[in-house]
């Protein structure tokens, strides 16, 4: 099945659909991305703090899929922050990964405190002007952070990964995204802990669409424009989040899940005061 991809302000392409690999042993990784990749997922997302990419890079080997047809991402941990700390950080992920080179390479966290991270964003472009890695971006920045990136460097990322959920939009960041150019990407697209997946107005959508809540919810994103990158070492699961091909929300469908918003959604932690 070809899944839609959405164009990078660089000039590559990210599909639309990802596999995440967040609390992924890397003894059960290297499994679930051969599964991920055999139902059809082309992009798989990774990080060093994960201690998964080892597997990762297993998993795509032993799954047959041709390297080039892979968009692979990893991410820089907040410890190995700085210009040559991020470089060679970058080296230690690709050894670990089997891989020549990464799709994206993210900034973790962005940390102001230790103001780093616009050390390590020279990092990145180098890493992108020497061919280790074909696009460059970041995770979760706010509005200041990539602000300060396009001030000092003029260099714009191309992607900025950051939690996204019907529980939590992000509308302010995500306009800032769409001025600049830069894709949005969601973690925890379907929220932790199943309350989404128990949303009394979730379930009514799933139920006309004979879908599952999570299966909505995942819809809600592409049909929104964005990249989302579900998790789960689970087979059955893994094929299931990946079956929301073969239908569309309609408006109201939509509309219901857009008023779900909340400005206190929240669940992961806020990268203005995150320190780890």
């Amino acid at each position: 099945m070809t899944q839609p991809v959405l164009s990078l302000n660089d000039g590559s392409q990210i599909p639309q659909f990802g596999f995440g690999t967040w609390l992924t042993s890397e003894e059960k990784a290297a499994t679930a991305v051969s599964v991920a990749l055999t139902a059809g997922y082309r992009l798989i997302d990774t990080a060093s703090i994960y201690s998964n990419e080892g597997g990762v890079g297993e998993g795509i080997l032993v799954s047959g899929v041709p390297r080039e047809e892979i968009f692979v991402t990893t991410k820089l941990w907040n410890s190995h922050q700085g210009y040559d700390e991020a470089l060679r950080a970058c080296d230690e992920s690709l050894r670990r990964l089997r891989l020549d080179y990464v799709d994206l390479y993210l900034i973790h966290w962005p940390m102001p405190h230790r103001g780093r991270y616009l050390d390590s964003w020279r990092a990145l472009i180098t890493l992108q002007n020497e061919g280790r890695v074909r696009s460059i971006g970041v995770s979760n920045f706010q509005i200041p952070h990539l602000q300060h990136l396009l001030d000092e460097t003029g260099v714009v990322p191309s992607v900025n990964q950051i939690e996204l959920h019907p529980y939590f939009q992000q509308h302010c960041l995500r306009a800032f995204h769409a001025q600049h150019g830069i894709v949005t990407e969601s973690w925890s697209p379907i929220g932790r802990g199943g309350s989404l997946l128990r949303d009394e107005h979730i379930l009514r959508v799933a139920h006309k669409h004979r879908k599952t809540a999570a299966q909505v919810v995942l819809r809600w994103h592409l049909d929104n424009g964005l990249v989302t990158i579900p998790k789960s070492i689970n087979p059955e699961r893994i094929r299931e989040n990946f079956n929301v091909f073969d239908f569309r929300l309609e408006t109201e469908d939509i509309a219901l899940l857009n008023g779900l918003d909340n400005l206190k959604g929240r669940i992961g932690p806020d990268p203005d005061t995150a320190d780890f």
